[in-house]
C-alpha cells in the first residue's frame, strides 16, 4: 500500500536524505512500470502516447536513484508476452530505446550511469539492438549506477534456458549434478553477478510480479502504488524509499 507524502518544494539530494532520514536504502530497487495505456486511454490519447510520456519518468526515477546513493534500477520494459499486443503498439515499444537513449544518453554518461539489459537481446529487432549495444559502450566504465533494462524479458522463460544450460553443461561434464544448489543456478541466470532486488515497486494498482523477476524476488521487499507510471516522479519514488525504511528483512528466520 503507497502511502501519502506531504507535497515540498524540490530540495537537494543532501536535504531531502536529511529531512526523510533515508538511512536504510536499497541497493536494488526493481520497478514493473505499469499503466501507460491507461493514462493515455483518460485523456483520449493513444496508447503510444501513453509509453512516449513514461519515457519521461523513466528519467526521473534515474535521477532519482542516483541522487539517494541506489547502485541498481531494473526496469521492467518489455515483456517476452508483450508481442502479443498489437503491430503497431510493439513497433512504437522497439523504438522508445533508440529515442529515449538519444535523449538522455548524454545526461546519463554525465551522472557516471552504466547502461545494461536483461532478457532476450537476440530476438530485438536491430535498430533497437544497435542503439542499446552504444549507449553499453559508452557507458560501459561507469561506476555509477546500474541502470539495468529488462527488454524482451520473461522470468519463466529465464528460468528454463538457465535449466537446460545447466543440463548440458552436466552432460558435458563441467558440472557435477550433485553440486548444483541456488549459487549455481543463480550464475546461469541473466542477472548473474547482481545482487536480488531489495525493494520491488509496481504502479497502476495492480498487485502481482508478471513474470518478472520470479526467482530473484523471493525475499525482495514489494511496494505498490495506483500511480500510473507517467506521473511516476520523484515524489512518489521518494514515498516508496520511506516507506522501505520500516520493513524488517528476516529472510524466513527471526530477529
Amino acid at each position: 500500500m503507497s502511502i501519502r507524502l506531504p507535497f515540498f518544494k524540490r530540495k537537494s539530494s543532501t536535504e531531502t536524505k536529511q529531512q526523510y532520514k533515508l538511512k536504510n536504502v536499497p541497493n536494488h530497487v526493481a520497478i514493473i512500470m505499469d499503466g501507460n495505456g491507461r493514462w493515455a486511454k483518460k485523456r483520449g490519447l493513444p496508447r503510444i502516447d501513453g509509453h512516449k510520456e513514461g519515457m519521461d519518468a523513466v528519467q526521473n526515477t534515474v535521477r532519482a536513484a542516483t541522487d539517494h546513493g541506489i547502485k541498481i534500477l531494473t526496469l521492467f520494459a518489455f515483456s517476452t508476452e508483450n508481442w502479443k499486443r498489437p503491430k503497431l503498439e510493439v513497433d512504437y515499444l522497439m523504438r522508445l530505446p533508440k529515442e529515449y537513449l538519444q535523449t538522455y544518453l548524454p545526461e546519463l554518461i554525465e551522472k557516471n550511469v552504466r547502461v545494461e539489459t536483461i532478457g532476450d537481446f537476440d530476438a530485438l529487432p536491430q535498430h533497437t539492438k544497435e542503439a542499446v549495444l552504444d549507449a553499453k559502450e559508452r557507458t560501459k566504465d561507469n561506476d555509477g549506477l546500474l541502470l539495468n533494462f529488462a527488454i524482451n524479458y520473461g522470468s519463466r522463460h529465464e528460468i528454463v534456458e538457465a535449466l537446460k544450460q545447466i543440463v548440458h553443461d552436466v552432460n558435458e561434464n563441467k558440472i557435477d549434478v550433485d553440486h548444483i544448489n541456488d549459487n549455481i543456478l543463480e550464475d546461469y541466470l541473466y542477472t548473474k553477478g547482481l545482487v536480488d532486488p531489495d525493494l520491488l515497486i509496481r504502479t497502476s494498482g495492480e498487485k502481482r510480479l508478471s513474470n518478472f523477476l520470479l526467482w530473484q524476488c523471493a525475499y525482495s521487499e514489494f511496494w505498490f502504488t495506483d500511480v500510473l507510471w507517467p506521473d511516476f516522479n520523484k515524489e512518489v519514488f521518494i514515498q516508496a524509499l520511506l516507506d522501505y525504511q520500516n520493513r524488517v528483512r528476516r529472510y524466513g528466520g527471526i530477529k
